[in-house]
């Protein structure tokens, strides 16, 4: 089985078509339809359901689907690895990062490990702690920045920082004046949440737990800012981190009180897959600084 019909395979199950999708490869229909018929004598079972003149995976191919793209990425990870071993002052690092830290601290990391490795190059990927944890998993990033600490069985992990988490509440709210609160005090408050599996939100869940707050929860979102915006408009209060920058003026952050209200942000990677060069020197970058 060649990656390049792997390739022209995952090509295939996108298109759902085969002229549609040798017309994207540049190889003649023939070409594309001898492949594939190699690929499913090779697995033994019909990857589509044909419907007309468009293809359907089915539910092997569905299953082949998932491992030619993981195999695809596991390739091109390491001919990214033997080049960064040719030469460790170039090569790419594939950086995974929560949403919550794009517009202060991987930025500024980035800027300052760049002044230092201009031969380096970065592919970025923003999102959720567990669809971050799922991609170093499948082979799509080297490192990632998150919260909270993965599952220590599978990766690899060192603390880089930790933040005080805030009960968000708008101007003029009860607690607003309030230095510290206990999140108790807001136990018959209505709260903006984010969606589960979020790193955050399984945070909050455990401090709700631990606060003995069964709460209703009146909106469920994907960012923070979206929960801050929600707390300026007067919709209910939310447990986010202090901020580090400017934030919305509607809004105040009173830090919390409970000891177990801060969040650990850290580097984690897989944990039986070395580094390449060039990860391997941003995660001495980041640990250093």
């Amino acid at each position: 089985m060649h990656l390049e019909e792997l390739q022209w395979f995952v090509v295939l199950a996108e298109a759902e078509h085969v002229t549609e999708a040798a017309a994207e490869l540049g190889v003649s229909q023939p070409t594309l339809s001898r492949a594939l018929a190699r690929l499913e004598h090779e697995a033994g079972v019909p990857l589509f359901d044909r419907v007309g003149r468009r293809l359907h995976l089915n539910e092997y191919g569905r299953i082949m689907a998932e491992h030619a793209r993981r195999s695809i990425t596991e390739m091109h990870a390491a001919l990214d690895r033997i080049a960064a071993l040719r030469d460790p002052d170039t090569g790419r690092v594939r950086l995974a990062f929560l949403h919550s830290l794009a517009n202060w601290y991987v930025p500024e990391q980035l800027r300052r490990f760049r002044a230092t490795a201009h031969g380096i190059a970065f592919d970025l990927f923003q999102g959720p702690a567990h669809e971050i944890a799922q991609r170093i998993l499948d082979g799509g990033a080297d490192v990632a920045i998150t919260s909270p600490r993965p599952d220590p069985s599978a990766f690899t992990w060192h603390r880089l920082y930790s933040e005080r988490l805030s009960l968000a509440v708008p101007v003029g709210h009860r607690l607003a004046g309030r230095s510290r609160v206990s999140l108790s005090v807001a136990a018959d408050e209505p709260f903006v949440a984010l969606e589960k599996p979020f790193g955050l939100r399984m945070l909050t869940d455990d401090l709700w737990v631990e606060a003995g707050i069964d709460p209703e929860i009146v909106f469920e979102a994907s960012e923070i800012p979206t929960m801050e915006g929600l707390v300026a408009a007067g919709f209910g209060v939310a447990v986010v981190p202090v901020p580090r920058d400017g934030t919305d003026k509607r809004v105040v952050h009173v830090p919390l009180s409970n000891s177990h209200a801060k969040r650990e942000v850290g580097l984690a990677w897989r944990r039986e897959r070395p580094l390449a060069p060039p990860s391997q020197r941003f995660v001495d970058f980041l640990i250093d600084t």
